[in-house]
């Protein structure tokens, strides 16, 4: 069940910073959702939750952190993909 909410969690999180980041236009790229979100919900939250000293318990600054870091991993996901898209044509 864990498992379960850990990808929930991560595919709101990661939808969430696309729409921040302005890529709504195009609708919602749930691959690249599920890994910033992932990926930054466990860098960017365990990083901000530990630094604000909550531990491993899931607080405000974890979540804050968990968006601050799909926030990263989707602006660097698009500049590599607009780089590689760019050095093709």
């Amino acid at each position: 069940m864990l498992i379960i909410g850990i990808i929930l969690f991560g595919l709101i999180v990661g939808a969430v910073a696309q729409l921040v980041m302005g890529k709504s236009k195009s609708g919602i790229d749930w691959t690249l959702a599920f890994v910033a979100g992932v990926g930054g919900s466990f860098v960017g939250g365990l990083l901000i939750s530990l630094l604000a000293g909550d531990g491993l318990d899931l607080r405000p600054s974890g979540i804050i952190g968990s968006l601050a870091g799909a926030i990263i991993v989707t602006a660097v996901w698009l500049w590599w993909k607009r780089r590689a898209d760019s050095s093709v044509g």
